[in-house]
């Protein structure tokens, strides 16, 4: 009589294998290749033409070196102890907030605005497209150029409408607060295309599934643009943050052609723009190195700030 066959416990371990594990094959030596013949001349770039030149506006922060001086004499941190003391860095350091701030945030939200108008079925919606995105390639100098006849408070475009309704507008070039309003309008308009364009790109990009089954359950439109919309533009949403910001900070030729740096002293002057008044015109070059260096270490800060912001949120 045949004994039964002992049935295997499911539970029990396949037999281990016998001899060492096989050898893990590294990467080809052809791939290392190309991986460095890719990287290394970008590597290069960005040592010779950012990181050296950041090294040495650090070092030069600290000294008062003019453009014409042989030598370097260094000071020690003499010049951010003058800045920091200086009521006109001040009101450059508020007028660079206001503008940063109020730019960053109009580019975004009627960008924002004209990508949700312009990815429906409309007649001429290119044409529009077009329209909105064209003053983004424009130069700077030829925009101020352009809106000093739309402000100008005499025979300016924005006067002669307000004439005509029996208004008046008020003195953009000579009253600090609405001049910093002009420059800040003028780089809105722009600069607007560019948010359009990456906000029109994420929107023909998103799952419109989503927002069908909220229709569907009954969301009203408001809700389905706060809780489907707009967490699947996060994303591109930080990364306009950051990409209009860094640009919006670095303004210099719409201020230079429209109000150089005034009116009243520093009425439209920003950070950039007293780097160029400090180095070039002043001749202070090492103190206009320690402004570089201090706008280089508040947009370092502000942008750490909002990359670990976003990560909590994707975490979340």
């Amino acid at each position: 009589m045949l004994e039964d066959t002992p049935t295997p416990s499911p539970q029990a371990h396949p037999p281990a294998p016998l001899g060492p594990p096989p050898p893990r094959r590294g990467r080809p030596v052809g791939e290392w290749l190309t991986a460095a013949a890719l990287l290394l001349p970008n590597l290069a770039l960005l040592a010779v033409f950012t990181y050296r030149p950041l090294i040495d506006n650090i070092r030069l922060s600290f000294t008062d070196w003019t453009l014409s001086a042989p030598t370097l004499n260094y000071i020690g941190l003499q010049n951010y102890s003058t800045w920091l003391h200086d009521a006109n860095a001040h009101q450059v350091l508020r007028n660079t907030a206001i503008f940063t701030v109020a730019t960053v945030g109009l580019s975004m939200m009627i960008g924002l605005g004209l990508a949700l108008l312009l990815d429906r079925q409309l007649r001429g919606r290119n044409l529009v497209r077009s329209a909105i995105f064209a003053p983004f390639v424009l130069s700077g100098t030829a925009v101020g150029l352009a809106f000093q006849f739309v402000f100008d408070p005499h025979f300016g475009l924005l006067s002669d409408l307000a004439h005509r309704v029996g208004l008046s507008v008020p003195d953009f070039y000579q009253d600090p607060n609405w001049a910093l309003v002009m420059v800040t309008l003028t780089y809105v308009w722009k600069n607007i295309g560019y948010t359009f364009v990456i906000y029109l790109a994420a929107l023909q990009g998103r799952r419109t599934d989503l927002d069908e089954a909220a229709e569907i359950d009954g969301a009203s439109s408001w809700r389905r643009f706060t809780k489907v919309l707009l967490p699947q533009l996060r994303p591109t949403t930080f990364f306009l943050s950051i990409t209009v910001l860094l640009n919006s900070v670095q303004v210099f030729d719409i201020i230079q052609i429209m109000t150089r740096g005034g009116p009243q002293g520093y009425g439209t002057s920003t950070l950039v723009y007293q780097v160029y008044q400090e180095t070039f015109v002043n001749q202070r070059a090492g103190y206009g190195a320690t402004i570089a260096t201090i706008m280089f270490l508040i947009l370092l800060v502000v942008t750490v700030v909002q990359v670990r912001v976003m990560d909590k949120e994707q975490k979340a």
